[in-house]
């Protein structure tokens, strides 16, 4: 198995429960996070290593990410698996399957690439590279298919794993938060240089917000290796908010929060089902914004305007993502009680649709491919 960040370090390690129900005795090994190594994954590789967003910064680490391709896949073939399952991770994953398959290891891709939103031409590779895509969206088998690729919608695993109703005032006293004070999640990403080009603006904001509303409440949940560089980034520019930074608990943050300003990707996502309104930003290299501008093929990049089809929650990004923006369209959630209602109502219908057993869905189909 291959995860290439915190969001598919999750996600391998709700698959990872499932293939476990199935076969007891399975040994995982590749490239993993914390969440696979707590289910007794091997990691050869930390995911981290993986974690590179962008055109202009993946050029930075090509030769160390393209390394590690080149020893795992060596690795591999000279002690074949029964299955590789690469999870997300496209450019470093879809490559690394070609090569797999070619030889003969039945491959596996969880989470489709999102070729329905940019980078079309990569169908022609998925199919070239995988033997089977686990989708985590329902328009996804279908397309796929089309395309000669054997594909199965398995629902999304946090679907399954985020309570319908969050317990909002739980999730603030484990957090040690006031249970009476409006609380803003500040989710910056969890990439370095997310945290380089996001951070500052995301405490920036918070200062603004805390001026205007004294009493906002900010939690800021992060991972291990980056927190030294968000409290960093706290100390320069979030003045008199006095965010609370904590490690992992991005769910629990979430859960308690009124609203969230958050990076685009995966977390937007986590924070629909958590029926929570959000301000969706991101700001990345001039040249990597230059490139993915034109592949893009709808105008939303956040996953619930995506799903949803319109724009639900307010999107900004690049130079729109400045600090006085980012506080406006957070306050505006915190003034529109009626809007936020109507929101949480999509969401929740969201929910219901993606909700599915996704570990034994997910291992049926592995398993039928083995078969095969």
């Amino acid at each position: 198995m291959v995860a290439g960040e915190a969001s598919g370090d999750l996600l391998a390690g709700l698959l990872l429960d499932g293939l476990r129900r199935r076969w007891p005795g399975l040994q995982a090994v590749g490239i993993g996070g914390p969440q696979m190594q707590r289910r007794g994954f091997e990691a050869w590789w930390p995911s981290d290593r993986l974690a590179v967003r962008g055109y202009a910064e993946v050029l930075r680490h090509y030769r160390a990410i393209v390394g590690i391709r080149n020893q795992l896949k060596a690795r591999l073939l000279a002690e074949p698996p029964d299955v590789f399952i690469g999870v997300d991770a496209p450019d470093f994953n879809l490559d690394l399957e070609a090569g797999l398959k070619q030889q003969g290891i039945p491959t596996v891709h969880f989470v489709s690439p999102s070729v329905w939103a940019w980078r079309p031409e990569r169908v022609e590779k998925i199919a070239r590279s995988t033997d089977l895509v686990l989708c985590i969206f329902p328009f996804e088998a279908p397309l796929l298919e089309r395309h000669g690729i054997r594909a199965r919608y398995v629902g999304h695993p946090l679907a399954q794993v985020i309570p319908l109703v969050p317990d909002a005032l739980a999730a603030r006293q484990a957090l040690g938060l006031a249970p009476d004070a409006p609380v803003v999640a500040l989710l910056p990403g969890s990439r370095v240089s997310e945290i380089e080009q996001l951070a500052p603006r995301f405490f920036a904001a918070a200062a603004l917000l805390a001026q205007q509303r004294p009493g906002l409440q900010f939690v800021v949940p992060t991972l291990p290796a980056l927190r030294l560089a968000v409290e960093a980034a706290a100390r320069a520019h979030a003045g008199a908010a006095q965010p609370l930074i904590v490690e992992g608990q991005s769910h629990t943050a979430l859960a308690a929060c009124d609203v969230t300003l958050i990076a685009s990707g995966t977390a937007t996502l986590e924070a629909a089902l958590f029926k929570r309104p959000m301000v969706i930003a991101y700001h990345m290299n001039w040249l990597s914004w230059q490139i993915m501008r034109r592949k893009r093929l709808q105008p939303w990049v956040g996953l619930p305007n995506i799903l949803s089809g319109e724009f639900v929650v307010p999107e900004l990004l690049q130079e729109a993502a400045n600090p006085r923006a980012l506080a406006a369209a957070v306050g505006a959630w915190i003034d529109a009680p009626e809007k936020i209602a109507a929101l949480q109502r999509r969401f929740d219908a969201l929910h219901h649709e993606l909700r599915r057993d996704t570990p034994a869905l997910a291992t049926h189909a592995i398993e039928e491919l083995l078969a095969r």
